[in-house]
């Protein structure tokens, strides 16, 4: 099968988003709310066993705040808090202060020219993948992915398969013609459900996570100058991840 499409994750694997952009917008939504919630680097840790910003906020409650009473809007209150850290998050990304990962920009770049088609597949809402995209890679680079499949538009979010398998539908192209990028278990087990072979570029949060089904692990993508690291999986020989790269990792 040929290599003809990228579908890749948003969140801790184009960019850091989880360390320098999603916990401090919902720290700052939770003091606007006037509420005593903070969420410092380990425990955000820990939440990002739950995919999904009103749903982490929720399981917070339920295994890390016994004390509090949930008042009986409870679930309306979550979503309004939600939309404060988006915007919180909007403005965090406006000001260019969420860079791409190592190798990020140039692979995307290198991949369009050799006409690979390139997708997103992420649990983030749409909004902040665009804001992202436009301030961190560059203005014009949403039309660069020809699918962004993002928030609530799959009922069941990863480690579901579900958004890949939407992201596959709206290409037209079967799993076996496309690579997969992710960060996380829970986001392995997405793009393993439906049947992508994946890459899995590890950060802070997920250094430890099992990735076992994956077709190789590294550091990141790295760059001519500053070579990644390979985690597991095979030697093919390149010290940073290009086209070149990628169809032999395909092909393997």
């Amino acid at each position: 099968m040929t290599l003809q499409a990228l579908l890749f994750d948003v969140d801790g694997t184009l960019a850091d988003t989880e360390r320098d952009g999603h916990r401090p917008a919902f720290n700052q939504a939770f003091a606007d709310a006037g509420l005593d919630w903070h969420w410092d680097a380990t425990l955000y840790g820990k939440l990002l066993a739950v995919t999904g910003g009103k749903e982490r906020m929720k399981y917070y409650i339920d295994h890390f705040r016994p004390d509090y009473r949930k008042p009986p809007d409870f679930d309306e209150m979550v979503a309004a808090l939600h939309l404060a850290k988006t915007r919180h998050y909007s403005a965090l990304a406006a000001q260019g202060g969420i860079p791409m990962r190592p190798g990020v920009k140039r692979l995307l770049i290198e991949s369009r020219a050799a006409g690979l088609r390139l997708a997103i597949a992420t649990t983030t809402t749409p909004e902040n993948v665009t804001v992202l995209l436009e301030h961190s890679l560059g203005p014009g680079t949403t039309d660069w992915f020809e699918v962004i499949a993002a928030g609530d538009i799959v009922p069941a979010k990863k480690p579901a398969p579900d958004i890949y398998h939407y992201a596959l539908e709206k290409l037209g192209l079967a799993a076996a013609n496309c690579l997969a990028f992710e960060d996380s278990e829970n986001g392995l087990h997405a793009s393993r459900g439906a049947g992508l072979k994946t890459l899995v570029t590890v950060n802070d949060y997920t250094h430890d996570h099992d990735f076992s089904g994956a077709a190789v692990v590294l550091s990141d993508l790295g760059e001519p100058d500053a070579p990644n690291t390979l985690i597991a999986g095979p030697d093919l020989g390149r010290p940073y991840v290009d086209v070149a790269y990628l169809r032999a990792l395909h092909g393997v």
